[in-house]
């Protein structure tokens, strides 16, 4: 019989134990400075301002100062290891992804169950397989990750890209697909780029000039597109666009047919111009599509001199659009397929599109020609999310993942002439879905707004008040929250455990103007949002604030922390996690002006800039507040979101919290933001806020 963990809460004197143990924790002293900033004449200080110099001795020791304190709290919990063997025998299955073909081989990525990073095998017509990139190999640690592949268009070359301690800076190795050769020296300095073809001659990709001071956390704000001609040396390659043209996101894909280079470029997170380049004559110009940041455009597939574009432009759900490069104007666009109440999220596989709508944040997908003509609705085998449907125009199937909260990914070949759908590679993970459900829910935010939810659990939950809830939430930059299952959250199921996950507004998953209403000087609907599924959770007895954890990271960080600091007695526990925090500097570190679309900055206006300060997690903590237990993480690579935000944040709560609750930050070192982080470091991370979390809601114990 399967082993189940029940949570056993424990008696009121152990609580009182519990208490004092977590009051006598002795924090590190966080020296403060004098550093005072001026915003339209009022005066804002900032005392720890030193510990954003991530290249300072005094900074290092303080994070390991506070990594001892934080491992010593956490390796106090009994039944820590009792977690991580748990979640280690969960994930210990072989997992595989959906195979794709480069010139003569088919690819495939595998993972055995518990190695760091996949691992990308080749076969050949004979079906003989073998390793191709094994990023298991790049480090001894597992901290060096693989992240774009790119093969020449006759498959007989490779560049590929690998970060070091989940760093956004890259570097790109190319090799001989055939002898494994590396043909050339590293390309260095590379920094949100893809990697895209040009025949097989070289490739484009981008990257900023390497910034004076921390590379870590230094601005880099000019972002280029270079062309790298294979066998020259890297400081030869030519910009093709950024030098004169001065944008903080520059990216650049050659059409499947090699005909055409797509530049797009832009100065935020929304917004970006448009341009194309005939590359069949290399004396061409540039040629301008869209040369405004008001709407989103991004081309999915060409057909001749015809660009299928999908974009919000007059159509807040997105339609595609064909633009002819011969006549581009925008009154000669023609619609393909048109917008609709649900949001468009597109792609091409099989010389079709695949019109992947939203409905609730529940995927509906549609297979068209490319003359927009409906060909069928894709059977999906249940409500959740659909993933995939990418591919060349040749190839005959069309693969997606399935999943929800509590179905594992399993991934479907469709055959996209017949629509016959047949099970490629179901899951081997040892979950049972039967024993658990799913829900979705509308409830009321603050200003009357309805928000979805979906709350998901172990079947047979007594709605008592008592069950142990993760409220986990995002809330912007367009970002859409689909149900995905998650190995960590089905041992906290498994465990009694509620998982919460709300669409707030800030997010797409309702289009351009439910993005809009999360934005700016409207920030605060997110956070609204948010409180109120707490409260909805509470108010329905499936849990109450004794019991009741929020989570999010990066944007969802900055939900965390706001909500924690202007709620103070919703949440036992808060998890921001690689948070920005100090909403008044932001901007300051690596591209995060590019995040002004949303955010706006201090330096706009005064009213902005009090509007950013008003609800900016540093600058409202406060003296004689009981926070909830909080655990920050941040890595302390993290080029994207500067740990400075999480390091000073959790200083802040340290030198103020004034009740009994724990107030921690863990480090990883040699991590970023996320992407790339090796198995073992992952499953320690859940382990240690599940153990967090659960310990400080009362439990000290948990067995069969």
């Amino acid at each position: 019989m399967r082993n189940v963990i029940i949570i056993t809460t424990i008696i009121s004197s152990v609580m009182t134990s519990f208490a004092q143990k977590s009051k006598s924790i002795h924090y590190p002293q966080t020296r403060k400075d004098g550093t005072v900033d001026e915003y339209f004449g009022t005066k804002v200080n900032d005392p720890y301002r030193w510990l954003e110099d991530d290249r300072s001795a005094e900074t290092e020791a303080w994070v390991k100062a506070q990594n001892n304190v934080t491992n010593a709290y956490l390796e106090q919990i009994p039944f820590r290891n009792q977690l991580k063997e748990r979640l280690e025998k969960l994930w210990n299955y072989e997992k595989q992804g959906a195979p794709f073909t480069e010139g003569d081989f088919t690819y495939c990525y595998k993972n055995n169950g518990l190695q760091n990073q996949s691992v990308l095998f080749q076969k050949n017509k004979a079906g003989k397989e073998t390793v191709f990139l094994d990023p298991n190999t790049f480090s001894k640690d597992g901290t060096t990750s693989l992240g774009e592949v790119s093969f020449s268009k006759d498959g007989s070359k490779v560049a590929f890209s690998i970060s070091e301690g989940g760093s956004d800076w890259r570097k790109v190795i190319v090799k001989d697909v055939l002898t494994g050769a590396v043909l050339e020296d590293t390309l260095v300095n590379v920094k949100f780029s893809a990697l895209s073809w040009k025949g097989n001659e070289g490739f484009y990709y981008s990257s900023y000039e390497k910034p004076e001071g921390s590379e870590l956390s230094a601005k880099t704000d000019q972002h280029k597109l270079y062309f790298h001609q294979l066998g020259t040396a890297q400081k030869a390659d030519k910009v093709i666009f950024g030098e004169s043209q001065k944008r903080r996101y520059v990216g650049g894909k050659v059409t499947e047919d090699d005909r055409y280079l797509i530049i797009t470029a832009a100065n935020s997170t929304y917004g970006n111009e448009l341009y194309v380049k005939d590359l069949a004559d290399s004396n061409s110009p540039i040629q301008t599509i869209v040369s405004d940041f008001k709407n989103d455009y991004t081309v999915l597939e060409n057909e001749g001199s015809q660009l299928f574009v999908v974009t919000d432009n007059k159509a807040p759900n997105k339609r595609i659009v064909v633009i002819d490069i011969n006549v581009p104007k925008s009154e000669n666009w023609k619609d393909l397929i048109p917008e609709t109440a649900q949001v468009l999220e597109p792609s091409t596989c099989s010389g079709y599109i695949f019109a992947h709508y939203m409905k609730d944040a529940v995927s509906l997908v549609k297979q068209y020609d490319y003359s927009g003509q409906l060909i069928r609705e894709i059977q999906l085998p249940g409500l959740g999310t659909a993933d995939g449907f990418n591919g060349k125009k040749m190839d005959k199937l069309a693969y997606f993942t399935f999943t929800n909260y509590i179905v594992p990914g399993t991934i479907y070949a469709l055959d996209s002439k017949s629509g016959e759908t047949k099970v490629y590679q179901k899951s081997k993970c040892q979950f049972n879905s039967e024993d658990y459900e799913s829900k979705q829910v509308f409830y009321t935010s603050k200003d009357g707004t309805k928000i979805p939810m979906i709350i998901t659990y172990k079947k047979g939950l007594k709605l008592n008040g008592k069950n142990p809830t993760i409220l986990y939430g995002y809330g912007g930059f367009n970002v859409n929250l689909t149900p995905g299952f998650s190995l960590s959250n089905a041992v906290w199921m498994e465990n009694g455990g509620v998982y919460a996950v709300p669409n707030l507004r800030g997010g797409g998953e309702y289009g351009k103007q439910w993005h809009d209403a999360g934005t700016k000087m409207q920030k605060q609907n997110v956070f609204d949002d948010f409180i109120a599924a707490g409260e909805y959770l509470i108010a329905e007895k499936y849990t109450s604030s004794n019991f009741l954890a929020i989570r999010g990271g990066s944007n969802g960080g900055l939900l965390v922390g706001a909500v924690m600091t202007q709620r103070p007695d919703l949440a036992k526990v808060a998890l921001p996690a690689v948070g920005v925090l100090d909403m008044l500097r932001y901007n300051a570190f690596t591209a995060g002006a590019g995040w002004a679309y949303d955010y706006g900055t201090a330096q706009d206006n005064k009213e902005m800039f009090e509007y950013l300060k008003g609800y900016s997690p540093l600058h409202n903590v406060k003296n004689g507040v009981h926070y909830p237990a909080t655990m920050v993480t941040t890595g302390d690579h993290d080029d994207r979101v500067v740990p400075a935000h999480s390091f000073k944040f959790a200083a802040e709560l340290q030198a103020k919290q004034s009740g009994e609750n724990p107030t921690l930050i863990r480090i990883d070192v040699k991590a970023g933001h996320g992407a790339g982080k090796s198995v073992a470091a992952t499953i320690q991370e859940n382990v240690d806020i599940q153990a967090f979390t659960l310990y400080n809601m009362g439990i000290l114990k948990i067995g069969k």
